[in-house]
């Protein structure tokens, strides 16, 4: 599959930074950025990213890597924020099951170190563009499906939702009364090369323990929107060079949906296993744990009015990611 950038590229951007941009997302993002010829400093603390996503990198001029974190007042002065027209905020602690568990861990990596990032660009007082990478899971259970990007009430049902949206509530605040832009995107699940956590992961690496047997959280008809990586990078830069309000939100995610036990079936075909005992967690509702939303589908149409759309519908883009994790382990 040749995926390309599917409009045509109006300005370079200059100085960019990217938080969490040895991560999944960030790391896809800097890639492009940096075909672009765009200078681009990653800012990670490493602890759910890798350096080997961005260590092909490491030798351009135009590229700088500092190790640090957001939480650190120490790793903060490190970092030159007035340096940047362009921040990329994608640092933060992806994973939504440990929510119930571990509360403060989706505080502290997500809100606190978001609330940090705000004040830098406050004390610094200059007027940088924030991208910031936010969840379909912020709207919770919706009762429009799909979800459009003025959906009302918001009210996620996971910590990691919660964290998400009050990091929307601080950005937009800080937007609009020190006076920079932001964009925001509200992601569906994205998948793909790179990818350490979620569900595609899970089922591979339990086969590979276990290739009788497969454990499946929940009752398995969870029905999500699937998104490849490739097409989620694509949809950001050209929702940025068409943002025209101060905060902006779109929706990034495909059109259609994909459930759990079908994802499993096409882990199961692509790793040529044969009778694999599915056996289900079942869990409230049917849910993988609390928190766990069984429906969701973003509306896209926003992004698609710019003449953005994915190239991979769920069913392709998981399948995509499947293959690309079994062959890179």
């Amino acid at each position: 599959m040749s995926w390309g950038l599917t409009y045509r590229v109006r300005c370079r951007l200059g100085k960019v930074l990217v938080t969490g941009g040895a991560g999944f997302i960030g790391s896809h993002l800097v890639d492009v950025l940096m075909e672009r010829g765009e200078e681009v400093c990653v800012f990670d603390n490493l602890s759910t990213g890798s350096l080997e996503n961005v260590r092909h990198w490491l030798d351009s001029p135009n590229f700088t890597f500092i190790r640090g974190d957001l939480l650190n007042p120490i790793d903060l002065e490190r970092l030159d924020i007035e340096r940047y027209s362009l921040i990329f905020h994608f640092a933060a602690n992806p994973e939504v099951k440990i929510g119930s568990a571990e509360p403060n861990t989706h505080f502290q990596q997500n809100i606190v170190a978001t609330h940090n990032l705000l004040e830098l660009i406050r004390k610094a007082g200059t007027q940088p563009t924030l991208i910031f990478s936010s969840t379909s899971t912020v709207c919770g259970e919706a009762l429009k499906i799909p979800t459009p990007e003025d959906y009302a009430p918001l009210k996620p049902i996971s910590t990691y939702g919660a964290s998400k949206l009050a990091c929307e509530a601080l950005i937009t605040a800080y937007a609009h009364t020190y006076g920079f832009k932001a964009v925001i995107y509200r992601l569906a699940n994205i998948v793909g090369p790179r990818s350490r956590h979620g569900v595609i992961y899970d089922f591979v690496q339990k086969l590979k323990r276990n290739p009788e047997e497969l454990e499946i959280l929940g009752d398995g008809t969870q029905t999500k929107s699937y998104l490849h990586i490739k097409d989620c990078v694509d949809a950001i830069l050209l929702g940025l060079e068409n943002s025209t309000e101060q905060v902006e939100i779109f929706n990034v995610g495909s059109e259609d949906q994909i459930d759990v036990k079908t994802i499993a079936q096409t882990v199961i075909d692509e790793m040529k296993l044969k009778n694999v005992k599915l056996v289900f967690t079942g869990g409230e509702g049917g849910r993988g744990w609390k928190g766990d939303v069984k429906n969701m589908l973003l509306d896209i149409t926003k992004l698609k009015a710019l003449g953005w759309r994915p190239k991979l519908n769920s069913k392709q883009a998981v399948r995509e990611a499947v293959k690309s994790l079994i062959k890179t382990g």
